[in-house]
């Protein structure tokens, strides 16, 4: 067998392990992702998607159209098939970074860069959440590795731009520097050609995203102000001046912090030209870093929120020097002084990274209690809104959560509209089914929200006990 066969026999086997994986774990998706799924139901019903409902979220036009056409095809299990596609996301995505690797470095470090990437917690919470920034980490990679084993490719990785442009606005910068990059030679006559078909698919994301905006909601910049307006509303970190700390604590943060270690040191062995074969197609782990790095301080100059989540592009470009840091001195000839130094360096490195696994240790306990919890809240959340008690006092009026975290589960489950499953923090509600959480960190996760007042955890005056199931508790007042 070849060792293309080979590696794509050793992904397909890892994408197999991924279905088996997702089988196995029960996650359901983020507060985003099911209000996309919400969207889509809405759009199959006839209905407008809700980009204006209380405290809704950012609306991205290529998972809206996911979400609808798993609705359509999956139907209420449409929210377990969204999580499969962020699992085979995370299979491609690491796959992205192997052959980027390899195509820079040599292919070891595209190794070491894969399995720091599949061994990342942040990532995989993604994952188990089926978050946006799985599936577009994995286009950008790909159009990342497609130039990198062939520089100014041209239109497929432009195709792969396109895509990741309408899952994040990250990827607009990529797509006008690769552009650029392609345009910048001269042919023999002296001549720049415009490639106007890559500047086509350069313009095309934004203006999908406009257009669904003002199809929407009347206004083409909705997505623009109504991300500004909640991170205002939710007194979420914003600002330029937040934007230094915040990039290196969440880099940090991201990477832990050996990985953190051997990117800079892989970014200094780049810099000081470290004897060894030169690396090839180094542009684009570069582009990669400083194109997330400029859109990270454009979002903070923006006036938008500041997450981690916005900079997963140069964490992943961190990650290919670090893999250049721990596997580059297996391309120096064997017996050579620069070979020993590099590798004792490696050894120094490792024991760092192993005195921080064991001070970690209780990462991997938390993360598994945390897949355990996302389930039993989804479970309990079922068992009380599809209770037949609950279903007949769903006449007396809409079914409310203290603020907005659990609305759109809930709509989803229920299959309800807007105006039937509510936060009581937009609004109080003289009857109707009240849902609250019985235990400390159910309440502490979803009892409590910035702008929301602590009182929508206790029953207003009228409201009995209806049914309990697990950490939920539902009351009830009919008019």
């Amino acid at each position: 067998m070849t060792a293309r066969g080979r590696e794509i026999v050793l992904f397909a086997l890892l994408a197999v392990a991924a279905v088996v994986l997702w089988a196995l774990i029960r996650t359901y998706p983020n507060y985003d992702a099911y209000y996309d799924l919400d969207w889509g139901r809405e759009l199959l019903h006839g209905h407008a998607p809700s980009f204006d409902a209380y405290k809704a979220p950012t609306e991205h036009p290529l998972y809206l159209a996911l979400g609808t056409l798993l609705a359509a095809v999956f139907g209420e299990h449409a929210d377990r098939a969204l999580v499969l596609v962020a699992a085979l996301s995370m299979v491609a995505l690491i796959w992205a970074v192997f052959r980027t690797g390899r195509a820079v470095f040599g292919f070891w470090q595209g190794v070491v860069a894969a399995l720091l990437t599949a061994s990342s917690f942040a990532l995989l919470l993604y994952v188990a959440r089926a978050y946006v920034d799985v599936p577009f980490l994995a286009a950008v990679l790909w159009a990342a590795a497609l130039e990198a084993e062939r520089p100014r490719r041209g239109l497929p990785v432009m195709v792969l731009l396109a895509v990741a442009g309408l899952l994040r606005p990250e990827a607009w910068l990529l797509a006008g520097a690769y552009w650029a990059w392609c345009v910048w030679p001269r042919d023999a006559q002296g001549r720049r050609h415009p490639h106007l078909g890559l500047l086509a698919l350069v313009i095309a994301p934004p203006l999908v995203w406009a257009l669904v905006d003002l199809a929407v909601t009347g206004d083409p910049l909705h997505s623009l102000h109504a991300t500004s307006d909640l991170a205002d509303e939710l007194h979420r970190v914003r600002g330029i001046a937040h934007v230094p700390g915040s990039f290196v604590s969440f880099v940090v943060d991201a990477l832990r912090v050996p990985v953190a270690l051997a990117a800079l040191a892989g970014l200094a062995l780049v810099a000081l030209r470290v004897p060894r074969p030169p690396a090839r197609s180094l542009h684009v782990p570069l582009a990669l870093l400083g194109a997330g790095t400029l859109a990270f301080v454009i979002t903070g100059a923006a006036g938008l929120s500041i997450l981690p989540r916005y900079l997963t592009v140069p964490v992943i470009a961190l990650t290919l020097f670090a893999g250049e840091a721990i596997a580059g001195w297996t391309t120096l000839p064997r017996g050579g002084r620069e070979r020993r130094r590099w590798g004792a360096g490696v050894v120094a490195l490792a024991v760092v990274g192993v005195v921080f696994v064991v001070a970690k240790a209780g990462v991997v306990h938390r993360f598994t209690a945390e897949l355990r919890f996302i389930t039993g809240v989804h479970d309990d959340l079922v068992a009380t809104l599809r209770d037949p008690q609950v279903a007949r006092a769903r006449r007396c009026g809409p079914v409310t959560f203290p603020n907005y975290r659990l609305v759109p589960d809930a709509r989803w489950i229920l299959d309800a509209s807007r105006t039937q499953v509510g936060a009581r923090s937009a609004r109080r509600r003289p009857h109707g089914v009240a849902i609250f959480m019985t235990d400390a960190k159910t309440l502490s996760r979803y009892g409590f929200a910035d702008g929301a007042s602590p009182r929508t955890n206790v029953p207003d005056p009228g409201y009995v006990p209806l049914v309990r199931h697990g950490r939920f508790a539902a009351y009830v007042s009919c008019p």
